[in-house]
């Protein structure tokens, strides 16, 4: 059975993923600087990431995946999809988007860098966390997903946000040739419906899968319908 490598997003960790692990052998690495890899160097590039995790998997003996990116694991997917087309299957980009400087984010990356500076590691990881959900910290999921966000090192906050801050993938689109879910909850903060049209448009192909009711984190506000939507893609 193909596997499903879960990339997550910036703040994010392996660890947010265990409601998705009935869909199948799944891989949710850490990436560096996050998660269990607080302490390796860390990484302020999305193709360094993209790297990271195509020479991550190859080490597992992984020679043929799905591939699934959440938020600037996203990014790093169409990096993936783009560098190692040959063994991805297919490709899911949620929450996610083209560019890494987004108009209309919920602040600017230059503002979260001197938040980021100012507030600390962990403060930082639950404000940013509380933006990911339709209910803010209210939601039940919310401080599960604030505890993995503060795993996350100085560095690599500031590294990941240097990294988003450099990239944009609209010129690449056309060179994805996997077959393509373009996933995005209608609250979305972060990324607004202009971001996911243009994935949905650019990419040929592409299917779409619009979750109402939800903000930034499907998976964890309404992982039933995210699982559903998530097997239906990959089982077709």
């Amino acid at each position: 059975m193909t596997p499903l490598v879960l990339v997550h997003g910036f703040m994010g960790g392996g660890a947010q993923w265990d409601g998705q692990r009935d869909l199948g052998p799944v891989i949710a690495p850490d990436l560096p600087g996050f998660g269990g890899h607080r302490d390796l160097p860390v990484i302020d590039s999305i193709a360094g990431f993209a790297d990271w995790v195509i020479a991550d998997l190859h080490r597992r003996g992984i020679t043929r995946y799905d591939l699934l990116g959440h938020s600037m694991g996203g990014m790093i997917a169409q990096d993936i999809a783009r560098r190692d087309a040959g063994r991805v299957r297919r490709l899911i980009l949620y929450s996610t988007g083209a560019v890494g400087v987004l108009p209309g984010r919920f602040e600017s990356i230059e503002t979260s860098k001197q938040r980021a500076r100012s507030d600390g590691a962990k403060a930082t990881a639950r404000r940013i966390a509380a933006t990911w959900f339709a209910a803010g910290a209210d939601d039940p999921a919310y401080p599960a997903c604030a505890r993995i966000a503060e795993t996350a090192s100085d560095a690599a906050i500031q590294a990941g946000l240097d990294a988003m801050q450099g990239w944009s993938s609209t010129g690449g689109l056309g060179a994805i040739g996997a077959e393509t879910l373009v996933l995005w909850g209608d609250g979305d903060r972060t990324y607004p419906w202009a971001q996911t049209e243009r994935l949905w448009s650019g990419i040929t192909g592409a299917r779409l899968a619009v979750v109402p009711g939800c903000a930034h984190a499907v998976h964890l506000e309404k992982p039933a319908l995210f699982n559903a939507v998530l097997g239906d893609f990959l089982r077709a």
